[in-house]
């Protein structure tokens, strides 16, 4: 199946829109939204530019019109903005938006299911982890990902390679645990083509604690910096979700930090997960630090909490 659906076109899923035509993803694209009029506004400007990229089938549709779909991402949902959770200080973070998005995902996972019951399903909206869970219990399979901290953890890689004046290219780190503000930075495996961390700073005359401070909490707060210059942290995730899909679709079993249920921890949290058509086939355990472990069980539990809210509301 080479189908790709995408429900909820604000700027978030125009994102994902965009980025699915440009990478090649599929060879089909539907677009479903509550405002119909939107959604076939958005297929039409993408169509026009479209010849330019390779063949592809977009159009808008219904949920109905997600038949056949390999994947369909959602991305419905109160963001950021909206929803107010752009204040640093805020321990909550993306998870003050789980109530209200958890109500709308009520509405629209059943339908998704009904039209595509093979499909993959992309939780694109945040907080992506808890509505995963939720996603999992309304669908009844476990074929669900949620969007996690693959994003951070490219922001994480190109924040370093700025500091160490390489391309990201060369920099291996991954954040795990929560796409969110309890998420957690792996710096005992971070390298810089197989350099440790620690090291290539030593050997640049780089401060390794400022470092980690600068570093965490430029990426930790990145979609708020982006929200204050455009309104909505949108190509990053667009792309990412593109990303997902293709290694989805070809079954690739690529290996990258994502969200999918670990039954360890009880709970949808990011861990290094090769990727394939099933979605999530084999959660790996990356090396870490014992504080590093004791961070994860704590975002790990943090997010139980999130998702005993939202299921014991849907029980």
């Amino acid at each position: 199946m080479t189908k790709v659906g995408i429900v909820g076109l604000g700027a978030v899923g125009a994102a994902c829109a965009m980025a699915v035509v440009m990478r090649g993803v599929s060879r089909e694209l539907v677009l479903v939204d509550r405002t119909r009029r939107r959604a076939r506004a958005v297929a039409t400007d993408m169509r026009h530019g479209a010849p330019l990229s390779d063949v592809i089938d977009l159009h808008d549709g219904d949920y109905a019109d997600l038949t056949g779909a390999a994947l369909v991402m959602v991305t419905v949902g109160v963001n950021e903005r909206m929803g107010g959770a752009t204040d640093r200080g805020d321990p909550a973070g993306r998870l003050k938006l789980l109530d209200a998005n958890a109500a709308v995902y009520r509405e629209v996972i059943p339908r998704v299911v009904m039209a595509a019951p093979d499909a993959v399903i992309l939780v694109v909206s945040d907080p992506p982890d808890p509505l995963a869970d939720l996603t999992r219990q309304l669908a009844g399979h476990d074929r669900v990902l949620s969007t996690g901290t693959f994003l951070d953890s490219l922001r994480f890689r190109v924040h370093l390679a700025e500091r160490f004046a390489v391309s990201p290219a060369s920099v291996e780190a991954q954040i795990v645990g929560e796409h969110g503000t309890s998420e957690v930075f792996l710096w005992s495996s971070a390298r810089i083509a197989g350099v440790p961390l620690m090291e290539a700073a030593a050997s640049l005359d780089i401060p390794y604690e400022q470092l980690r401070t600068e570093v965490e909490q430029a990426v930790r707060y990145a979609n708020i910096t982006i929200i204050e210059g455009i309104g909505a942290s949108q190509y990053g995730i667009g792309m990412v979700a593109a990303r997902i899909a293709q290694m989805v679709l070809r079954d690739e079993r690529a290996v990258v930090p994502i969200g999918s249920f670990n039954p360890t921890y009880g709970v949808t949290l990011s861990l290094p997960t090769v990727v394939g058509l099933g979605g999530a086939l084999r959660i790996l355990e990356p090396a870490a630090s014992a504080d590093e472990r004791r961070g994860l069980r704590a975002s790990a539990w943090t997010l139980r909490q999130a998702r005993g809210r939202i299921l014991e509301a849907s029980s």
